[in-house]
């Protein structure tokens, strides 16, 4: 088929738990399942007032992050950038990154490029409480 068709709410695991993180937080990694072969997908809601316990960067994968509901803030290496509804941060490769939801929380979607194959884990550096006031 030259299409893949999923419902990211509906048909995508909510992996969230695993961040240990605020109750809420909601996490959907859609690369594999709509077979994406240079890209990467996932959704990402986090509660009002909480922040992603993690924050990362990427050897070689480039990600766009775009605000689909709410606003927050966002970390990147060194600065904080306010983020809201329908804005779109890029974020190059060997950059740390993190968010925080504001009031009213905040959903995004992060689009990565290149798609990191089977073990993306080797492209990831991450750190819990990357971003301590």
């Amino acid at each position: 088929m030259p299409y893949t068709l999923r419902n990211i709410k509906e048909h995508l695991e909510d992996i969230g738990s695993v961040f240990n993180g605020a109750p809420g937080l909601e996490f959907r990694a859609a690369t594999k399942p709509l077979e994406l072969e240079h890209s990467a997908l996932s959704y990402q809601r986090v509660p009002p007032g909480c922040r992603f316990p993690y924050g990362h960067t990427h050897k070689t994968q480039e990600e766009v992050y775009v605000v689909v509901r709410g606003g927050g803030r966002m970390k990147v290496d060194d600065e904080i950038v306010e983020l809201t509804e329908w804005d779109a941060v890029r974020v190059a490769p060997d950059t740390w990154r993190g968010y925080e939801a504001g009031p009213d929380g905040l959903e995004i979607l992060v689009i990565g490029a290149p798609n990191l194959g089977e073990d993306p884990r080797e492209d990831v550096d991450g750190q819990r409480d990357w971003w301590a006031d």
